[in-house]
């Protein structure tokens, strides 16, 4: 179909468009007529394995891998006598027993979707008491931020005995703890010997010496309060109560990494507004190869080009090769060993091959020979090329490029199927180009369903995925 796009599945097995995605799902409790709802692991009528990755609170634990369906928060909601479902009035048949009064209602994890739980939250509202879960989190939360204070704190305690050790080496005491008499010189051995906080008891024989003692106690007295407040505050913080919206009592939110490889279906673009959607995903052996075994990692309808004059990706897909393919040149010289002379020779040719006309060379006499070596490593994976808005390459130019890669100078060459081992009747433009993955992603957009939700007025389907609407007709 037009603009499709054909990729090798190399580029799949590389993982070069493999994203990861982070999913947001909620789960909200509400205050109902009949009762509060309640977020729990006590579901009825529901499989022990559906429940075996949630806590004792009815919340899922984080690192679990959960597929399309599976329970992420268990929640239940009481119901009204009158409405019993089939199923449940034929077991009251059967049984003659009472149908429990609450209904299941829990976070499942929407279809077509499967990956790793990375984080959950809990919010409670003020007043109602929080789940062990809860608890838990904010327990984590509170012993990290402690860390973090304590931290800062010893940080700062260490500068100011470190401080106050330096005023204090060759003083005179008048007297203090562990044995210290009048008229002692304290040295490190006597300062070691004491506990930091017994420093603070030494009496010095100078006003300035014992003044020191004095402003160190201060500050790290008022330090310590400072940071005692400062970590109470932000404890209450945590364990303050949420504002929640009127009727909500609890929330979950739960947070999955869902992994995405590229796929049939995903749309992918240029940078030249040269957009398409992959339509097939060929083994490496059926793609196009060239004569000397390289195959194509990803093939482009040519029609996609003359119609819509974007020829920015013709340029770019004939420099590109110019550049990577003398970088290849520069990597075969060093694998070889070849004298710096010749390496200088053949850089001099790329950068200054026509700028003698413009006065502007590169003077590669002024680098060492090891600083050429360095420079001739960097451009081993291809050399960097710029070609700025009223100054861009001209035709001659990129053919000098390609005539010194030892590239063929139309920057076409000819490919052999990989399906058939004929080669195509006439060559075929080659080269790199920057493709990236767009955010339209076949798992995103398709959907399917047999019954479901209907408007209330029409009696037709509702319309749209997120609807769990019905199936597109055309426009339809």
């Amino acid at each position: 179909f037009e603009d499709s796009i054909l990729i090798s599945e190399r580029v799949v097995q590389e993982d070069r468009l493999t994203s990861i995605h982070i999913e947001e799902l909620n789960c909200v409790a509400r205050d109902t007529k009949l009762g509060p709802e309640e977020i729990t692991a006590d579901i009825p009528n529901v499989s022990e394995q559906a429940l075996s990755r949630l806590d004792e609170s009815g919340v899922v634990y984080i690192g679990a891998e959960v597929r399309a369906g599976d329970i992420l928060v268990g929640k239940v909601t009481p119901k009204g006598e009158s409405q019993l479902t089939p199923e449940e009035k034929l077991l009251r048949a059967i049984f003659g027993e009472k149908a429990s009064d609450v209904k299941d209602s829990s976070l499942r994890v929407p279809p077509g979707m499967d990956g790793t739980v990375v984080d959950v939250q809990v919010f409670t509202r003020d007043g109602i008491e929080k789940d062990k879960r809860a608890r838990q989190i904010e327990e984590t939360e509170i012993k990290r931020v402690k860390k973090d204070f304590d931290d800062q704190f010893r940080i700062l305690e260490a500068a100011i005995y470190a401080r106050l050790r330096t005023q204090l080496l060759g003083r005179v005491a008048n007297g203090g703890p562990n044995g210290i008499k009048k008229g002692t010189v304290l040295t490190e051995v006597h300062l070691d010997a004491l506990a930091k906080d017994e420093w603070f008891s030494l009496r010095m024989k100078d006003d300035d010496a014992a003044e020191a003692v004095e402003i160190a106690q201060r500050q790290i007295t008022s330090h310590r309060a400072e940071f005692d407040k400062r970590f109470a505050e932000k404890r209450a913080k945590i364990t303050a109560g949420d504002d929640l919206a009127p009727g909500v009592l609890k929330m979950v939110k739960v947070y999955l990494a869902v992994r995405r490889r590229i796929q049939p279906g995903d749309k992918m673009a240029g940078r030249h507004g040269n957009k398409g959607v992959i339509s097939n995903i060929v083994p490496v052996e059926d793609m196009p190869y060239m004569a000397d075994g390289t195959s194509v990692d990803i093939v482009l309808n040519p029609l996609g080009v003359p119609s819509r004059m974007n020829i920015g990706q013709i340029l770019e897909t004939h420099l590109s090769w110019a550049a990577k393919g003398l970088g290849l040149r520069i990597q075969e010289m060093l694998e070889a060993n070849a004298r710096v002379a010749d390496l200088r020779k053949f850089l001099d040719q790329i950068y200054n091959h026509d700028r003698a006309l413009m006065g502007d060379r590169v003077d590669l006499t002024e680098f060492s020979d090891d600083e050429l070596l360095g420079l001739a490593n960097n451009l081993t994976g291809g050399v960097p090329m710029a070609t700025p808005v009223f100054d861009g390459a001209a035709e001659d130019e990129i053919k000098a490029m390609l005539r010194l890669a030892g590239l063929p100078e139309s920057g076409q060459t000819l490919l052999i199927d990989g399906r058939t081992g004929e080669p195509f009747d006439r060559p075929v433009t080659v080269g790199y180009m920057h493709m990236l993955k767009l955010n339209h992603l076949v798992d995103d957009k398709m959907h399917a369903r047999s019954t479901g939700p209907y408007s209330l007025v029409t009696q037709q389907p509702l319309g749209g995925k997120a609807q769990f609407g019905g199936q597109r007709f055309g426009e339809m």
